[in-house]
């Protein structure tokens, strides 16, 4: 394996999650890219990820949250929106994948490994601080970004997001918070309705809605001019990648039609800069992406782009 293969983070819990039949974010996801991630990479570094504390997600949610999705001890699937579900083993997997992030955050900033992968789920972007939504339950990514801030001290953490779907819970989180740039590429319109590209927060927020139908072309075209740029000049002393494979042309759920090289050239590109101005450090958590052999050769895209920076 590649000297800077990143360590990897996952928990049985997160296959447990038990969304109910037919639902595109089901179990399977995790197991596809489980299976090609230790088919490409067969002496990974693989750690059991630690539950998220509560103190942990306090910094991001409010308490109502943390008690609705942690005190609910439902006997059976509960649905708190249209789509996004509550199970006996929710609570579990929601602590594990917010600790994954927290873990990998704590390793990369130790120098045990220069970036790490979290292969957990429920996904989080689409969590507010008061509110499960879209698939989440707890924005595990805005968990990592704020314990990087709180514990290791960092000035400048970079959010990057590729999921198709804009993640309006990151940017509501950090939206009046300049120690955090948040950056996504996404369809629009499309859920959840959010990321014009004049929403601007406090100047840290930087969003390139793509049309339905866009290509890679069009994906690599709004990185180079303009989210790239304003990464580069936010000198990110940590990168974080909200990584979702759902805007790959095989997805059902959106209409956009990037290919795997796509996923692999953003790697190469943040990882660049990530060598430029934050020791080559980069934590990416799993997001959407619900074909599961799309799902699983992107991954696996990503990750060897990372592991070859």
């Amino acid at each position: 394996m590649a000297a800077n293969a990143p360590v990897f983070f996952t928990h049985a819990a997160c296959f447990a999650h038990d969304t109910g039949p037919g639902h595109p974010e089901r179990a399977e996801r995790l197991g596809a890219v489980i299976d090609g991630l230790r088919g490409a990479f067969a002496d990974a570094d693989w750690r059991e990820a630690p539950r998220a504390s509560r103190g942990q997600l306090l910094h991001v949610h409010d308490a109502a949250l943390l008690e609705m999705v942690l005190e609910t001890h439902p006997d059976g699937r509960v649905m708190l929106d249209p789509d996004t579900v509550l199970s006996p083993a929710s609570a579990e997997a929601a602590l594990r994948a917010a600790g994954a992030g927290v873990a990998a955050v704590d390793a990369v900033m130790a120098g045990q490994a220069r970036n790490a992968f979290c292969a957990v789920r429920p996904p989080g972007h689409h969590a507010t601080a008061d509110a499960a939504m879209g698939f989440c339950l707890f924005n595990s990514i805005a968990v990592a970004a704020r314990h990087a801030l709180d514990k290791h001290g960092l000035a400048r953490v970079a959010v990057v997001d590729f999921d198709v779907h804009h993640g309006n819970g990151t940017q509501a989180i950090f939206e009046a918070e300049p120690r955090v740039l948040y950056l996504s590429s996404h369809q629009w319109p499309l859920y959840p309705d959010t990321g014009r590209a004049d929403e601007r927060g406090a100047g840290n927020i930087v969003n390139a809605p793509l049309h339905a139908g866009a290509d890679g072309a069009a994906f690599r075209k709004a990185w180079r001019e303009t989210l790239l740029p304003a990464l580069d000049a936010f000198a990110p002393q940590l990168i974080l990648v909200s990584a979702g494979f759902d805007a790959h042309w095989r997805d059902p759920l959106a209409q956009l039609r990037l290919v795997e090289d796509d996923y692999a050239w953003i790697t190469q590109a943040l990882a660049a800069l990530a060598q430029r101005h934050a020791s080559g450090r980069i934590v990416s958590m799993l997001e959407g992406g619900y074909d599961l052999e799309a799902l699983r050769d992107c991954s696996v895209a990503h990750v060897r782009a990372l592991a070859e920076s």
